[in-house]
């Protein structure tokens, strides 16, 4: 039984719709999980500066104690944790982590000046919980700029980048660090 070419048409139509259906249906959940590893892996980052954030006033009230400490010093330390914890979008939190991490070097080099102080249990303990969880941050931005990766090139690469575009995916921005963190900070005593 022949088909009339209308109908050879028209199936070759409704299965080139059925294609294009199905090839949108795959890439637009292949955003949606792309997206997702991104989210997942920016909350990781998220939760080790928040241990981070968390461990400091310790260390702090630490250091204090044993030390006549530059005021100065704790001001930007903590000026900068509360700016980590107002900032509501990716970039503000980046700006107030490269912004710690400048104030958290100054006063890691100031404690050097008080070898008494790297001397007691408490300061050691603390040291050692800071150094865990730099570590920890490290390796969490390592996978988050990997997630940038995978999640940038399935968004840019053709044809996917047109259905991108339509859905609003636009490709993410990697966790750099800030220019100034190129700089070791002096030590001075």
């Amino acid at each position: 039984m022949a088909l009339s070419r209308s109908k050879a048409v028209l199936l070759i139509l409704l299965g080139i719709v059925l294609l294009l259906g199905v090839w949108t249906w795959t890439t637009y959940n292949g955003l949606v999980r792309a997206k997702a590893g991104l989210d997942t892996s920016w909350a990781q980052v998220e939760t080790q500066y928040q241990r981070r954030f968390d461990l400091i006033p310790n260390l702090q009230a630490t250091v204090q104690g044993a030390a006549d400490f530059e005021q100065e010093t704790f001001t930007a330390v903590t000026a900068a944790r509360t700016q980590w914890q107002t900032a509501e979008t990716r970039t503000e939190k980046v700006a107030a982590v490269n912004g710690f991490e400048s104030a958290l070097s100054r006063l890691l080099v100031t404690v050097e000046a008080y070898p008494t102080l790297k001397a007691t249990e408490a300061f050691r303990d603390f040291m050692t919980q800071l150094e865990g969880t730099e570590n920890r941050i490290a390796t969490a931005r390592r996978d988050y700029n990997e997630e940038v990766r995978i999640f940038n090139v399935y968004t840019t690469i053709f044809p996917r980048n047109v259905l991108a575009g339509m859905f609003g995916y636009e490709p993410a921005a990697f966790f750099a660090s800030d220019e100034a963190a190129a700089d070791a900070p002096r030590v001075a005593f």
